[in-house]
């Protein structure tokens, strides 16, 4: 028999990922502040809770997908948090994308009642949350990781111990980095070619299939084209994760000079009111200041 999985944050990823594990056959307790999600997951044959209480009062392991540290740590260990619902054995999966200090001083008030936390953050944005093709990073204890492979299978194809607790967090520092510094450089380049008078498509063609091609190319490039801003993963929470890389950086003593500019574009995406837009829309503040379009359209919902 299955175990009983919690899911508590049903957002952009969360409700897809819980979705998931609904068909693949778990039983599910599923809580978020606003009850339409929850309604929703509640149709395909989840239960509802009040609480994070009580999804871990109800449930053999609870995963986690909310936006921030803060907002973890309260879920967790605040009054109603999972923790006072937790038993001896219990495990706490945290996929969202938090600091690594966070995680280590989640995992640390966890360990003190015997319960398990792994901090595992993913990459993939909602086409990898909807399909289960996320790159799911892991850190904490191997034999807990393992004995949740079953779990990490349904949501992800990519998935990867990397360490004790804190790494996962780590890993997913330095993927925002690349992400985000892709999707800038892409930006400069597009503009440039449209300033040029370059056809976009032809360009996006003959880079794509040499060195400078990636996988963000491939997901975010058809989009950008099209002027099409709806968000697979919001510029306001990429503004944070470089933030969180950054303090990182900070504590170690390693300097990160470009992604504290990229924090600063993204920092002026949203004073311009474009946070909840996809974090492709980096690419406007770059139309902006070379006054060209990429596109005549623009579509953000």
């Amino acid at each position: 028999m299955k175990e009983r999985v919690g899911f508590i944050g049903l957002g952009t990823m969360g409700k897809p990922m819980a979705t998931n594990l609904i068909k693949a056959g778990y039983p599910m307790v599923v809580y978020n502040r606003s009850k339409g999600p929850v309604k929703e997951l509640e149709a395909l044959g989840a239960r509802g809770a009040e609480s994070s209480l009580e999804v871990a009062e109800k449930t053999d392991l609870a995963v986690t997908m909310l936006p921030d540290s803060p907002d973890v740590i309260q879920v967790v260990l605040g009054a109603e948090g999972v923790l006072e619902g937790a038993r001896n054995g219990y495990t706490i999966i945290d996929m969202s994308t938090i600091s690594p200090v966070a995680a280590q001083k989640i995992a640390k008030k966890a360990s003190a009642k015997e319960v398990n936390f792994l901090d595992a953050p993913v990459s993939g944005g909602q086409k990898g949350a909807i399909e289960g093709s996320l790159s799911i990073m892991v850190g904490g204890e191997r034999t807990v990781f393992e004995k949740c492979m079953d779990i990490f299978k349904v949501l992800g194809k990519n998935i990867v111990y990397v360490g004790v607790t804190g790494m996962g967090q780590t890993a997913k520092a330095c993927n925002q980095i690349v992400v985000a510094l892709t999707l800038e450089a892409w930006g400069e380049a597009l503009v440039l070619a449209r300033k040029a008078g370059l056809d976009l498509n032809l360009l996006v063609k003959a880079l794509g299939g040499g060195f400078a091609g990636s996988r963000v190319l491939d997901v975010r490039g058809p989009h950008i084209l099209a002027g099409d801003f709806q968000p697979g993963f919001k510029a306001r929470l990429h503004h944070k994760d470089l933030r969180i890389a950054l303090e990182t950086g900070d504590a170690l003593g390693v300097a990160l000079p470009v992604t504290s500019l990229v924090h600063q574009m993204y920092g002026a995406l949203k004073a311009a009111g474009k946070g909840d837009l996809d974090h492709s829309a980096i690419v406007t503040l770059l139309e902006d200041l070379a006054q060209v379009r990429l596109t005549g359209s623009r579509r953000t919902s």
